[in-house]
């Protein structure tokens, strides 16, 4: 059975009901993976608590903070309401746009034309990321009676606004470096600025936006929000490393793969919800919510990028990237272990390791991994204290609708 022959069999037997389950938390015995920023104890610790991955997935309920989540069925459907996410920001989110086109003025025009080059992705993505945060800013504003000085509405939302700002910066930074490092003809449907203007003005286009991000994290004068998204950044460079500099051995590792995929894609969401959190003065455990929905949003967005790479193309393969889909073909067909360690610059190799895939349920256990983590991150949601603010709830309603938006989108 070819592969794109059978794709089509695979993804129509894939279950289409919208509900929930309880799901893992990744645990493993030998190894584990140090994820910042998950000390209960203080609300703006950075230090380290492991989750690890291994190849037989042990299932279970995890415990963020004191609360402790059961088992969500939802017959019907993942929210009580209908609510467009990107709507609800629609404003903030142009407002948003002019702020990132004003800071990226530079006094050499070429360096700033081609910083902004990126941005008109946000087009495409509906600024995917800048809508979590604002989404997640306005679910956490609630009046907290044991803060005695609470900062206004407007400038706590301008502050959080920056993290938005700042993060999309990052984003973009890194795509434009992953060109670069990739060698790359197109970023979502746009003509890579390393193949339209060369490789050294793409890397210095990076450079500029993060340090633009800097001066944007400096003015918020918070020096915990600032150690956040300095990881951030460490973990960009960690996953990208990773990616160019592993063993044989790793290269097979599902560990390893969701380690990378962590550093290189929801290490950015994840630390930045929760500097949305500690910006709004909330608890140690509403900061560990924040951030676990980012973690597993960003790990479930991942994965359905692997399960879009193969909808389309094999460029993943043709650059030697092993993602979700294979390692969980290579569990069914370990033969085709042997045509990863051989390499895929020979032609022949992308399509018998296309053709095993077509065979397995790689797709569709990637798909179904996703939805684990996209449950969890809902399940965070659900988990934040209660509130009668409507419009609180409609924001919390639309995070978890996002969820279901990434695990189900196309494109």
């Amino acid at each position: 059975m070819s592969f794109r022959g059978g794709f089509s069999r695979i993804s129509s037997k894939f279950p289409r009901k919208r509900s929930f389950f309880c799901y893992p938390s990744f645990i493993g015995p030998h190894r584990h993976l140090h994820v910042p920023g998950q000390d209960h104890s203080r609300p703006d610790s950075t230090q380290e608590e492991s989750f690890g991955f291994r190849g037989s997935y042990p299932w279970r309920c995890p415990v963020f903070g004191n609360f402790r989540h059961q088992l969500y069925r939802e017959s019907s459907s993942l929210v009580e309401e209908e609510v467009d996410p990107f709507l609800l920001v629609a404003d903030e989110l142009s407002l948003l746009g002019n702020n990132l086109r004003a800071m990226v003025v530079a006094e050499v025009p070429v360096l700033a034309s081609s910083a902004e080059h990126f941005f008109k992705m946000g087009v495409e993505e509906k600024r995917f990321r800048p809508t979590v945060l604002l989404l997640m800013g306005t679910a956490l504003n609630v009046c907290l009676p044991e803060v005695s000085v609470c900062e206004s509405a407007d400038i706590l939302r301008e502050r959080q606004r920056c993290i938005a700002e700042i993060t999309e910066m990052i984003h973009v930074a890194s795509l434009l470096h992953d060109g670069v490092l990739d060698d790359a003809e197109t970023r979502r449907g746009v003509g890579s600025l390393n193949l339209v203007k060369g490789n050294k003005l793409a890397v210095l286009a990076g450079d500029f936006l993060l340090s633009r991000a800097c001066v944007a994290l400096a003015s918020l004068e918070n020096t915990e929000v600032a150690s956040l998204l300095a990881i951030v950044v460490e973990h960009l460079v960690t996953g990208e490393t990773m990616q160019m500099s592993s063993t044989s051995e790793q290269r097979l590792s599902m560990d390893y793969y969701m380690q990378k995929t962590y550093y290189k894609t929801a290490s950015l969401i994840s630390h930045s919800c929760k500097a949305i959190a500690l910006l709004a003065g909330q608890t140690a455990e509403v900061a560990m919510l924040a951030f676990e929905y980012g973690k597993n949003l960003g790990l479930a967005y991942q994965l359905i990028e692997d399960v879009l790479a193969f909808t389309g193309t094999s460029t993943s393969l043709q650059h030697g990237i092993i993602t979700a889909p294979i390692l969980f073909a290579m569990e069914e067909f370990p033969q085709l272990i042997e045509v990863v360690h051989q390499g895929f610059d020979n032609p022949n190799n992308v399509d018998i390791a296309l053709e095993y895939l077509g065979k397995s349920r790689g797709i569709q256990r990637t798909r179904e991994l996703a939805l684990e983590h996209a449950n969890l991150a809902a399940v965070a949601i659900r988990s934040l204290p209660e509130t009668d603010d409507e419009e609180v709830k409609r924001c919390r309603r639309a995070l978890i609708d996002l969820t279901h938006r990434v695990i189900t989108r196309k494109k």
